[in-house]
């Protein structure tokens, strides 16, 4: 049986036990559907392989030799991941276009007794749904940028605020990255194909009829760039900006960026990328400071020197309004008041929409 997936919103409501991507594993490490698991049938080099028969010797090899890769790959995961599976296990498979890969796995789960059903047009009518989400419809909601200077523990607000019933767009999250030179991750990026499916979910998600708060970033978070439709509703939205005083902030990014402050030579590295940028001085200052561990020494710097100057550049730029949120702590008491504070002001936008004739 196919399915005809019609929204990325429908993802969220699928009533399958597993959805199985059969792709090799370089194309599922580059996007899958979110919550997939990767069952491959061909492995990157036997994928490789049939591709080069079927160019330089004939469809018809390509076909027979795939054929014996697919079901010894297929003997392989219905005795490994699969062997516990019971009779009413019931899967949704697919893979590039719904064609042979997924087809002849969906064919041999089914001769097993189980009741599988393949994603019509596959992995490329998927994509073309986020596609269309992200780069030709309107972004749906209403949107709130909750802005602040470097260490206004944006982030952190943004979660707290999620837990006081506010809908919110977690970019950094999404795209696992803290948005600034310093904010890589471990474990890397995702493609941005992975960040794009992991926002068109996250987007599909959100009510309409309520206002969204998205942290404010540039347009793009470390690689991942954010699509035109979501960052021109950035661009055009009111903001609230946290105000704290630059010690507090220095304070909060040194516990915030603990895994940073741990690894001198990375911190070494990513203050030598500021060269271009500032007088061999003042870097020479910032690395003794970071080897003789006066790390909020170097936060107020860095603040002061590189990210507040520009941050201030942008805003003397916009037009839109900018209503400040002041607070002297982000500790846990204060953002926890801070964030009711956001709280409010997000639900009044929100009852102002409402109130506001269509």
């Amino acid at each position: 049986m196919a399915l005809n997936l019609t929204s990325i919103a429908q993802i969220a409501d699928l009533d399958f036990d597993d959805i199985i991507d059969v792709r090799s594993p370089a194309e599922y490490a580059e996007d899958h559907i979110p919550g997939a698991i990767n069952l491959p049938v061909l492995s990157d080099e036997e994928r490789a392989r049939i591709g080069t028969i079927y160019k330089q010797q004939s469809p018809f090899m390509a076909r027979k030799i795939g054929a014996a890769l697919v079901a010894s790959n297929a003997a392989r995961h219905l005795l490994g991941p699969l062997a516990e599976k019971g009779g009413g296990w019931r899967p949704l498979v697919y893979c590039w276009r719904g064609g042979q890969r997924s087809g002849s796995f969906a064919t041999i789960l089914a001769q097993v007794g189980w009741r599988v059903d393949l994603l019509a047009g596959g992995y490329k009518t998927y994509r073309a749904l986020v596609v269309a989400a992200l780069y030709e419809a309107a972004f749906p909601c209403p949107v709130l940028l909750l802005d602040g200077n470097t260490g206004s523990a944006k982030t952190d607000l943004l979660a707290r605020l999620c837990a006081r019933g506010a809908q919110a767009l977690d970019l950094e999250g999404l795209a696992h990255h803290r948005g600034s030179l310093f904010g890589a991750m471990e474990g890397g990026q995702p493609s941005q194909k992975a960040f794009e499916s992991a926002l068109a979910l996250a987007i599909g998600r959100l009510d309409p009829e309520r206002p969204v708060v998205v942290e404010a970033e540039s347009s793009k978070v470390g690689e991942c760039r954010v699509p035109p439709g979501l960052w021109k509703a950035m661009a055009a939205a009111p903001r609230l900006e946290v105000v704290a005083p630059v010690a507090t902030r220095a304070r909060y990014l040194v516990s915030a960026y603990a895994d940073l402050v741990e690894d001198r030579a990375r911190l070494a590295h990513v203050i030598n990328r500021l060269r271009p940028a500032h007088a061999a001085e003042q870097i020479d200052a910032w690395q003794a400071m970071a080897q003789s561990g006066a790390f909020e020494r170097l936060a107020e710097g860095l603040m002061t020197a590189h990210y507040d100057p520009r941050y201030n550049r942008h805003r003397a730029r916009l037009e839109q309004g900018v209503e400040a949120f002041e607070t002297e702590s982000l500790g846990d008491a204060a953002l926890d008041l801070l964030a009711d504070r956001l709280a409010a002001r997000v639900d009044s936008h929100g009852q102002t929409l409402r109130r506001v004739p269509k």
